[in-house]
């Protein structure tokens, strides 16, 4: 075989690697960025209603924390990217540990909104829970 039959083959089969090297490229590209889709940091504001204090309490996604008699953990949030004013929701549990009551496991498992609140309200007597951060 020839020099130059030898080249061209050993170029095909560059060529080959290149394209298969940008095709598994293109396909993990998206799947990584999904997998970088929800955050992993909330931030969450508490209000004491009976002394009117404020607190800022930062939470891993997943990690249980305790605040006074709340037992709180963060299961998912993520921000919008669509809108000049984004939406930032998260997905909380909260226990009240003060409660001996076994019919009530969680005081609030849901999503949360930090422009609507109201949509799916933290009711407590003592606390308030809004969002405010997540990254």
């Amino acid at each position: 075989m020839s020099k130059l039959k030898k080249n061209i083959l050993v170029g095909k089969i560059k060529f080959k690697l290149i394209l298969f090297y940008i095709l598994l490229v293109s396909l993990f590209n998206p799947l990584l960025a999904l997998e970088n889709y929800t955050e992993k940091f909330i931030e969450i504001k508490i209000l004491d209603k009976v002394s009117s204090k404020t607190d800022l309490l930062k939470l891993n996604i997943g990690e249980e924390k305790k605040f006074q008699n709340l037992l709180i953990k963060s299961l998912k949030c993520k921000n919008s990217e669509f809108d000049d004013n984004p939406e930032i929701t998260a997905y909380i549990q909260v226990k009240d540990l003060s409660n001996k009551n076994n019919d009530e496991v969680f005081i609030f498992n849901g999503w949360t909104f930090s422009s609507s609140p109201a949509v799916n309200p933290f009711d407590h007597p003592v606390y308030d829970i809004w969002l405010a951060k997540c990254y």
